[in-house]
């Protein structure tokens, strides 16, 4: 069930939002839209409303607004249907409507070219707002009700030293960080958020002392103040990164460190300081498992390390695993979640932007691109995770199809932006020669994507079938 319904909810609400903005837009404006459809392929559902026929169809991998226009056939081959009035003996006959479902003809000011441009362009960007504005409610949401994601501790584990600052040493692992600048703290993004806030000093208050870091010329900002502190957190494996010497040595994610060859282990700071040190030296980890006690041996792998106060590089001794993070949820009255909410929306369409723009520099492989059998993979591992993962899912795809919608492209959204302006810009429309190209481009430039994102999602089984069959060949 959650491989059929989990893809239906992440595409088809996704397309529904976007499409929503289109037709809202041209309703709004007054551009005559006979058709408003959700999917592709065979319809499972068909109703007519007023002046506007609604389809549900069996794939739900698209959609479209069928809006009025002069350049009928070209919106038609884009968007599906046509605008031609049905028989007079078939049953959608109506003699009072507008074609497709009359034969009355349509007003010239209810064509899309009718409308003035900034009409035209908030219809086109409409479907992208709101995408956007869907990532934002999500987002919004899920800050309301989950609260913000915190690291539940105000305990040191670890202190790194730093140029210019040697109080810094005054504090040790195992502090708990009480207050900061005379503000108590309970979590250590409160200790994030009140030491970069300083300007002239910072004063921690701890459970075994209070301790003075002076900010000003020579000194190390605020910042790099708090960089310089590590939280405590236990000495849990979590994750194991793949193909790293814990996984060989069978370390689990989730065992729990109490002893290396025999020595206590209590936090993370005291497994990694034993561990950097024996690169290539077999240790006794004493694990629990279960409830069961466990001796594995595990070789840390020789790896370059570069000292974050000195920028030295050394060789340091790695098992290739995480710790387990205390993580906490922080409850966010309405405005709280609104601004966490706008955060998310930035930082994701930042993030999707940055993205693009390595594909076009080539800093990042077109390989990494995924299609809609890697979406629909995607969706179904959220699902399984729980609804907070499946929403943000939802959330970071429409916002994806939001940025990608204005790529200059001309059968998406910015590219016909982009036309319409031009062409308002030259006084009159472009010929149908040339829209004839620019079209084939589009189309082109899709059909280049697609092909290349089937094969990112699909080269992976082809590549097991052909060994499997090579196996069985001998």
């Amino acid at each position: 069930m959650l491989a059929i319904l989990s893809p239906i909810l992440v595409f088809g609400l996704v397309i529904f939002v976007h499409e929503l903005g289109h037709f809202l837009a041209a309703k709004a404006v007054g551009v005559y839209a006979p058709r408003f459809s959700i999917g592709f392929g065979p319809s499972l559902f068909r109703k007519r409303w007023g002046e506007t026929e609604y389809i549900l169809a069996a794939l739900p991998l698209g959609g479209y607004v069928r809006m009025a226009s002069r350049l009928d056939e070209e919106a038609a081959f884009l968007e599906g249907g046509s605008e031609t009035a049905p028989k007079v003996e078939g049953p959608d006959f109506d003699p009072n409507a507008m074609i497709p479902f009359g034969p009355l003809p349509i007003p010239e000011n209810r064509l899309f070219e009718s409308k003035p441009l900034p009409a035209r362009l908030l219809i086109l960007i409409a479907g992208v707002t709101m995408n956007v504005l869907l990532t934002f409610v999500i987002a919004v949401g899920l800050a309301l009700h989950f609260g913000r994601p915190v690291i539940a501790v105000h305990v040191i584990g670890q202190v790194r030293p730093l140029p210019n600052a040697p109080t810094i040493a005054q504090l040790q692992p195992g502090d708990t960080i009480l207050a900061v600048n005379g503000h108590a703290v309970t979590t250590w993004e409160d200790i994030e958020r009140e030491m970069t806030a300083s300007t002239d000093s910072i004063v921690l208050r701890t459970s075994r002392t209070t301790v003075r870091l002076p900010i000003g010329p020579g000194t190390p900002s605020p910042e790099q103040l708090f960089s310089a502190l590590d939280f405590e957190r236990p000495a849990v494996l979590d994750p194991i990164l793949p193909g790293g010497r814990a996984e060989q040595a069978g370390l689990q994610s989730g065992d729990s460190v109490v002893a290396i060859d025999g020595k206590r282990v209590a936090t993370w700071s005291e497994l990694v300081a034993v561990v950097s040190h024996a690169a290539d030296q077999s240790l006794r980890f004493t694990i629990v498992r279960n409830g069961r006690t466990l001796d594995v041996n595990v070789t840390p792998k020789p790896t370059p390390d570069t000292v974050a106060a000195t920028h030295e590089v050394r060789t340091v001794g790695k098992i290739g695993a995480g710790s387990k993070i205390p993580t906490g949820r922080e409850p966010l009255g309405v405005g709280d979640a609104i601004g966490a909410g706008g955060k998310t929306t930035v930082f994701m369409a930042g993030t999707i932007v940055d993205i693009v723009k390595k594909l076009v520099t080539r800093q990042l492989s077109v390989s990494q691109l995924s299609g809609p059998v890697g979406i629909t993979r995607m969706s179904v591992e959220a699902a399984r995770s729980g609804l907070e993962s499946l929403l943000m899912l939802i959330a970071l795809l429409s916002v994806n199809v939001a940025i990608l919608n204005l790529l200059p492209i001309p059968i998406l959204d910015g590219g016909q932006i982009l036309i319409n302006v031009l062409e308002s810009a030259k006084g009159k429309p472009f010929s149908l020669r040339t829209r004839e190209y620019i079209l084939r481009f589009g189309l082109l430039a899709i059909a280049l994507l697609f092909v290349v994102v089937m094969y990112n999602d699909t080269h992976g089984w082809f590549a097991r079938i052909a060994n499997w069959v090579g196996r069985l060949r001998g």
